[in-house]
């Protein structure tokens, strides 16, 4: 039986859960078919997820339809926790992206539709609520075409004969051939598509199989199954060792603690010791809240394994290699309100929520005596709320929020620290410069071996992945930029390891401190990506606005299917944009609808403001001192930064 793992995305109530809830009933897995608006959807299992109606924590069903089995993992709909949505995206094998008829392709699908890409999912698309919209096939089709991929086609027509796999349709045919010119001249030339070069050209993502129906109605929901059935391709088995990816922690009612991961090679037994010395106590496969105890687990199966401790999402086990880290990241960070409750009560219950989600950063200032954590959203904030009280019992709330910026360089520059106390010594060189948008940063070297010996190598770059590096213009975080190791020194005599730890961090430091006296620093802010709603008199009101925040919009082209209204996208400034939803609904009164999501870090729109708002000093950061120490006469001494490059023992390479 052929064996894959699903996942079904969407933008919130597009009706995601709903096309489960059809496919488990449709396969019998399920006898009675449940309703979000009921309460009672087989995926959507906590109290939470049921008063709300959303999903937001991912979870696992099984189905079987004929010849293949399927995994069927469903994830959170709501931007606010696309951290979680996207960590499932690295286990999967195909995707079902389900788009709403009546609502279109809206921000946050084509949100999910990049991270898709990013990961090189797979992607069979439904198109649900047919039955709530005037548009026809060919019209979708054409949007779909347009926002997604040329490769989106109907696969409902993809047969001569319904129900005949042995006979495709030939006008269907020339469509799929034309995704590929060596697929179109191997048509042309013998008239012949086979199902198998279909079928790869799917994994390759050069077509996208699209169906339509109404989930809610059980319509369209059994041609997107005997369409998986057909289409799709069991990955091959990976017959190396032991090899796993975390994608989710959680936390069971009675406190366990379960590590869900994906085999990628190789098989897992109990009692098999994993992370040096933890050993495996049971194998299960969850089915919703139920799961099944297994002897053996092998590659490509998910299970979840109680017991572990120090695990995270996007870690890997055994032989497999951490996945990338999470692209979509929150841009808020919120100072928690204890409300009089025992601070270290308040830390251990948010720490444990972000062991299942590590996004969440949670932090104690010492020197502000304050919790702080990092969020996406008001919807995240009030789910976190309900989880704190009905978990743990404690009512804590969150201030407004603040940006959380970061800082990058316009200009490469070569940073030099130098670390010489009594009996010691470390001199390195760094290169830094500016690396792609979105890219964090990296670390590399082009040091001699003659000039630095690999052991002192090895220390500067696992110092430089030690520490999270800091900016000099607000002492944030650094991201997209590339470090290079270029050169250094070190004494036979005097230097030890800790040695060139200094000297790496002050390195860093120097360099962003010459390129900050030469304005080449940049400050970075987070843009929402938006979708404006709003009725055809208030546009003006509307455009002006945006341009009051800093933002870019396009010119509105036809009006949305609601009679009246008028569309505007673009990108703005989060922090210009945080509060503004609140405003289009006074003044549409209540008509009016604003979506936001993450688009990324851009240069801020204010930075002398914010940085004068600040005050942040780098020389004064102790913690992150770019000045240096020199000996003389049997005594280290400092050197302020901008002194360094005149006394340091190594040329530059330059």
């Amino acid at each position: 039986m052929k064996q894959i793992v699903t996942g079904i995305v969407a933008h919130v109530d597009a009706g995601k859960t709903t096309l489960s809830e059809a496919l488990l009933y449709q396969t019998g897995s399920l006898r009675q078919l449940g309703r979000v608006d009921d309460q009672n959807t087989f995926l959507d299992p906590e109290k939470l997820e049921k008063q709300r109606g959303i999903t937001i924590f991912s979870h696992q069903a099984r189905l079987i339809s004929n010849d293949l089995e399927l995994t069927l993992l469903d994830t959170p709909g709501h931007v606010d926790f696309a951290a979680q949505t996207e960590q499932v995206l690295s286990v999967l094998d195909y995707a079902v992206l389900v788009v709403s008829a009546s609502s279109g392709i809206q921000g946050y699908t084509l949100i999910l539709w990049r991270l898709l890409a990013r990961y090189h999912v797979p992607v069979f698309i439904f198109v649900n609520k047919m039955d709530t919209t005037e548009r026809n096939r060919q019209q979708i089709i054409e949007q779909l075409q347009k926002e997604f991929s040329p490769g989106c086609l109907d696969f409902t027509k993809a047969f001569a004969q319904k129900g005949d796999f042995n006979q495709l349709n030939d006008e269907f045919c020339e469509s799929v051939a034309l995704c590929d010119a060596d697929v179109l001249d191997g048509y042309l030339e013998n008239s012949e598509l086979s199902a198998e070069t279909i079928q790869q050209m799917i994994i390759e993502r050069q077509v996208f199989p699209c169906y339509f129906g109404s989930a809610l109605k059980m319509t369209g929901t059994a041609e997107l199954l005997l369409g998986m059935e057909y289409w799709t391709k069991q990955p091959p088995v990976v017959n190396q060792p032991f090899g796993a990816l975390v994608f989710k922690v959680s936390h069971s009612k009675n406190d366990e603690r379960l590590t869900w991961v994906r085999l990628t090679s190789g098989s897992l037994h109990p009692k098999e010791i994993l992370l040096g010395e933890q050993k495996v106590n049971q194998l299960r496969i969850y089915n919703g809240s139920k799961y099944e105890v297994l002897p053996e687990v092998t590659c490509g199966q998910v299970c979840a394994i109680p017991g572990l401790k120090e695990t995270y999402p996007s870690q890997g086990l055994g032989s497999q290699k951490d996945a990338v880290q999470p692209q979509l990241t929150p841009v808020l960070t919120y100072v928690v309100d204890k409300k009089g409750q025992d601070v270290q009560v308040c830390l251990k219950a948010l720490r444990q929520l972000q062991d299942e989600d590590p996004q969440l950063h949670v932090t104690w200032s010492e020197e502000l005596k304050e919790i702080q954590v990092q969020l996406m959203g008001e919807i995240q904030i009030e789910v976190l709320t309900n989880i704190l009280m009905e978990r743990f019992g404690l009512d804590l709330g969150f201030d407004q929020g603040s940006i959380l910026y970061k800082e990058s360089i316009k200009s490469p520059v070569e940073g030099v620290g130098h670390f010489e106390p009594l009996r010691h010594y470390a001199e390195v060189h760094l290169r830094l410069e500016p690396a792609p948008a979105g890219s964090g940063l990296t670390f590399a070297s082009e040091c001699s071996l003659e000039v630095l010996a690999s052991n002192w190598q090895h220390q500067v770059l696992s110092n430089l992945q030690a520490k999270q590096h800091l900016g000099v213009l607000l002492g944030v975080p650094l991201t997209d930029m590339k470090i290079t190791l270029v050169s250094g020194k070190a004494s036979n005599v005097h230097t030890v390891g800790g040695d060139f730890r200094e000297a790496t961090w002050r390195a860093v430091r120097q360099g962003l401190m010459e390129l900050r006296q030469q304005d080449q620093c940049v400050l970075l802010e987070p843009w929402y990506r938006f979708n404006l709603q709003v009725g055809s008199e208030q546009v003006g009101r509307a455009m002006t606005d945006i341009e009051r925040m800093s933002g870019q919009f396009k010119i509105p082209g036809n009006s949305a299917e609601n009679s009246g209204l008028v569309t505007l996208t673009g990108q703005a400034p989060v922090s210009e944009m945080q509060d503004y939803a609140a405003k289009v609904r006074a003044y549409t009164h209540g008509k009016g609808q604003l979506e936001c999501v993450f688009a990324g870090y851009f240069p801020c729109h204010n930075t002398t403001e914010v940085v004068a708002q600040q005050g942040y000093d780098p020389g004064s950061d102790l913690n992150n001192t770019p000045g240096s120490i020199f000996c003389a006469h049997g005594a280290g001494y400092p050197v302020a930064w901008n002194k360094v490059p005149e006394m340091a023992h190594v040329g530059y390479s330059n």
